[in-house]
């Protein structure tokens, strides 16, 4: 097959065969094709786009270009959970353990963070002896144990989207919607779950930072799951500001416990709930009402924080940290950040926050960066909150005094002020089913 009539056939605004996305997927996969003309098609595809079918079939051959999770020797359903990045974003500590407390199985490989969105796998690495890199036969060991897994993701997931992304990011062909939900549900396809759902983030934290951009995702990405047979749904959620009251590793552990425990923030709480309620509605353990419910009882009755804790044990690290989260790692390093002026918080730019809390030590700017696991921020004040000149309106926390005072000017120039009372924006903003 030639790629030149392949990148020519979609220059000229015509749909390619099966075959020929198979071939570029592959060809991106094994190195067979040099990057040029990879970026060629991406290219293309940019400017003329996919049909259904053409992103279907690319998202089914990019899921295929390496690994593909084998779960059938877990036993029920098995259920997954994606957030397409936000600051703040604790939610599958809080939601995959409720769900597996109500008998879905939750075998979820997760990434790492890069730039200022965080990462589940470095927030679970907190806790001393944790490991989230694991074999085959241990991830299945410990869904089948406890119910629930959190796993990094295997080197050899996707490799195509690996290559692709790579090439998007330097050649301006990151914004298709196309080649976004191919690249976010290639990973979900290839996890093998049954059932899917989607926390789209719109908002200054978020990658899609409007409503309408963050539906049209949604809807492609249901849309793509359906077509490969999962049940699957998109809840469309509010990332402006900042989730929950910490960010940073360690922090945004010990806020899940308490999240558990039934004394988390008022946000993370909500959210959890209804991710996991939709979870379990999709898994058919009933209407969304009913779910909501069970999923407060977990929470209620302890078990979900038990659940957290048994994973935790089965995975190497201690289960006295999810119990006792006072114990978790916190740098020796601390600064208030005080109001500038009375009146109201009117935004806080999560992302800018975000950007603070990498310059903390709690995120990397590259791959191969090291985090430091107790370094973070955490919120006395958020968005629409009364606040006097000189209160204290966030804590950052750091192993280095030089850190802090780059954070602190990150954070500064992320939060305005206001007399007036803003308008409240509620954290969840539309189902997509």
């Amino acid at each position: 097959m030639n790629f030149v009539d392949i990148i020519r056939k979609k220059r000229d605004g015509l749909a390619l065969t099966r075959e020929e996305i198979e071939y570029f997927a592959f060809s991106a996969a094994d190195g067979s094709v040099p990057d040029y003309q990879l970026s060629a098609l991406l290219m293309a595809i940019c400017f003329n786009g996919l049909n259904g079918r053409e992103t279907l079939e690319l998202t089914d051959a990019m899921a295929r270009s390496g690994d593909v999770a084998d779960l059938s020797a877990i036993s029920g359903i098995k259920g997954d959970k994606h957030s397409t990045g936000g600051v703040g974003d604790k939610t599958t500590l809080v939601t995959a353990p409720i769900v597996a407390e109500c008998g879905v199985k939750i075998a979820k490989m997760s990434g790492r963070g890069l730039g200022h969105t965080g990462g589940t796998v470095d927030k679970l690495e907190s806790v001393p002896g944790f490991r989230s890199s694991l074999s085959p036969e241990e991830f299945t060991a410990v869904v089948n144990g406890c119910g629930l897994c959190v796993a990094g993701q295997s080197g050899r997931l996707c490799p195509a989207d690996k290559k692709l992304y790579s090439l998007r990011d330097v050649t301006a062909t990151v914004d298709n919607i196309s080649l976004i939900a191919s690249s976010i549900m290639s990973k979900k396809l290839a996890g093998g779950a049954d059932c899917i759902v989607l926390d789209v983030k719109c908002g200054s934290g978020a990658f899609m930072k409007d409503r309408e951009s963050a539906k049209q995702l949604a809807e492609k990405m249901v849309e793509i799951g359906r077509g490969a047979g999962k049940k699957i749904a998109a809840l469309i959620t509010n990332m402006d500001s900042p989730l929950g009251n910490c960010i940073g590793n360690s922090l945004e552990v010990a806020e899940a416990a308490e999240t558990l425990r039934g004394n988390g923030p008022e946000d993370l709480t909500e959210l959890s709930v209804l991710l996991a309620a939709k979870l379990l509605e999709l898994a058919g353990k009933g209407d969304f009402d009913y779910c909501k419910a069970l999923a407060m009882s977990k929470i209620k009755d302890g078990s979900a924080l038990k659940k957290l804790a048994a994973m935790i044990s089965m995975q190497g690290g201690d289960p006295e940290y999810i119990m006792a989260p006072s114990l978790l790692p916190t740098a020796n390093l601390k600064l208030d950040i005080t109001a500038s002026e009375s009146g109201y918080i009117s935004h806080m730019n999560a992302a800018g926050i975000g950007s603070a809390c990498v310059e903390l030590g709690a995120g990397r700017h590259r791959k191969e960066d090291e985090i430091d696991h107790g370094a973070g921020i955490v919120l006395n004040k958020k968005t629409g909150d009364a606040v006097k000149k000189g209160e204290v309106i966030a804590s950052l926390y750091s192993s280095k005094n030089e850190f802090l005072d780059i954070a602190a000017l990150q954070f500064e120039k992320s939060v305005t002020f206001s007399e007036k009372k803003p308008d409240e924006i509620p954290i969840l903003l539309e189902i997509i089913e």
